[in-house]
Formats: C-alpha cells, structure tokens, sequence
C-alpha cells in the first residue's frame, strides 16, 4: 500500500509518496517518490496579504501534476496541509475552494501547534531520556519544543521563518519574544540542552559539511562556521559553486540564523539532524486515519 503527504510551505511544496512496510507487526515507511517545487508562497503573503493570482495558478498546476503522480503510484489515501504563508493569506479559503471544486483536492490549513506536533509525532522516536529543543525552521514560522524523558514539556510557535526573515516581514519584537520563552522554560546552566533542528535548510547545511559522513550531528561552532563559509559566496555562486537551488540559496542564510539564535540562547552546544518534517508526520497521520477506518 502506498499513501502521500503533501506539505505547502512558505517557501516550497513537497510531496512525499511512501510504501507501508510491516514486518513482524512493526510499522514502517520507505520513500518511494519525493518531489519539490518553490512556490514561494511568502513572499507574496508576508508582502501583500494575499496569495496572487499567479501563484494560485502555481499551486493548481503543481497539485495537478501532484495528482497524476498520486495516481501513476496507484496512492491509496493522502493528505495535503498548507502553513504559515496559507494560514496568514486572506484569500486563503477562495483559493482553497476553487482548487478543490476544480481538482476535487482538498487543502487543509494547519495552525502553528498542530504543525509542531505533527513534526514532533515522528521526531520523538529519534529522541532518547535526555532533554532536548526541537527547533523547526519554515519559510514563514519556527516552532519551538522542549522535551525531557521522551515527553514534550512547552511548546510555542513564533512567527520568525526564513522567507520572512529574508523579506524583513518579523514584526517588531518576536525575535526577543521568542529569546524570553527559551529563557523562560530552560535553566541553561542546569538543563544540558541538546537541539535537534528539522527543515529543509538545516538538512541542506549539514550535507553541505563534509565532516558528517555516517554522524547525525553537529556542534554549535560547525554551524557557525558553516553558516560563515555559505556567506562567504554570493547569490550567484551559492547556486552555480555550492549548487543550491535559487530558492534555497537565499534563504538559507537567514535559516541559519534562527538555528544559531536558538541554540546560543538555549545554551545547546550540539544540535542533532534526523532529516525528519511535516512530511513525514503527515504519512503518519494517512496511516493512522487508514486504520481508523479500518476498524470503524
């Protein structure tokens, strides 16, 4: 059997087609197909309050074309969930209605809490006794979530992301609204705080280190370093030497920044990379709501 996620960001969509696996009654998923275009959402959203007519058309056409793949894999169920960018639209619900009269696709508009426990629902497994900040970084939103003994203990979305960041679209104050929470909810000195960063640009600067190879981690200093070594080129040359996608290669930087913030304040000397997201909860949940039929 194979079931979908698809994820609208701020800055990309993405659709993951994933194979149930069962073996000795345990429950897996193995990526079969993977796809990601920019659409750039935020940038019209965090400007001007709506979603374009351009990108409307944008979306159609990639959920089109989405839909044919879905249907050449033979997908028995999926999900589509659009963030932050869709979220702050305020034509968010026409688009979503023409689309859906049109493609007969349904997109669901996520808030910022439901994200984070989307993301945390397949992240946890990754996690030992320890405690930990789980920081994801999207185009337009950050959440933030604080874990010890496997168990989420605070949890706060802040609408800091790297799109809106890039577009210098925060509002006044979040960037110390959100120092305030970690220092609220974390005894630096005390906790031995270990980050764990999910988002396509944390994946991206950690493949960009050659100095991981068969490690899931990095520290505090590599991050930085990496961080100073990715600016070190231009827009040009991120995307023709480092041969970043044009949407990754500027965005990257300002993601880069949230990561660092988080784990400076949070006092994390080391930050883990699972190469988890919303994706992946996503998949869990088609699987879930599958078996929830099964049984009703």
């Amino acid at each position: 059997m194979k079931i979908a996620a698809i994820d609208i960001g701020s800055n990309a969509a993405r659709m993951q087609i994933s194979k149930v696996l069962e073996n000795d009654g345990q429950i897996s998923f193995k990526k079969v197909e993977y796809v990601r275009f920019a659409l750039r959402l935020g940038h019209d959203v965090f400007n001007d309050g709506e979603i374009s007519p351009e990108s409307e058309v944008r979306i159609f056409k990639l959920l089109n074309a989405y839909k044919l793949l879905m249907d050449l894999h033979e997908v028995k169920d999926y999900l589509i969930c659009a963030t932050s960018a869709m979220r702050e639209a305020g034509n968010s619900e026409a688009v979503i209605t023409r689309i859906h009269k049109i493609l007969d696709m349904k997109i669901h508009i996520i808030e910022g809490t439901k994200e984070a426990e989307l993301i945390n629902d397949v992240v946890v497994q990754a996690l030992d006794d320890a405690n930990y900040l789980h920081i994801d970084v999207g185009g337009g939103s950050t959440e933030l979530n604080l874990y010890s003994q496997r168990k989420k203990i605070a949890s706060r979305s802040f609408k800091i992301g790297s799109v809106r960041t890039l577009e210098n679209k925060e509002k006044e104050g979040d960037w110390e609204r959100m120092k305030k929470w970690v220092a609220s909810n974390i005894d630096v000195k005390n906790a031995n705080i270990t980050a764990v960063g999910t988002g396509g640009n944390i994946n991206k600067l950690f493949n960009i280190s050659p100095n991981h190879e068969g490690e899931t981690s990095m520290t505090y200093e590599e991050l930085r370093r990496l961080k100073e070594y990715v600016g070190s080129f231009t827009l040009e040359e991120r995307i023709n030497k480092l041969r970043l996608n044009a949407d990754r290669a500027d965005v990257i930087l300002p993601a880069a920044q949230i990561y660092l913030s988080a784990m400076k304040w949070s006092g994390a000397k080391n930050i883990i990379v699972p190469d988890l997201g919303l994706k992946d909860g996503i998949i869990k949940m088609v699987y879930e709501r599958i078996q929830h039929r099964k049984k009703v």
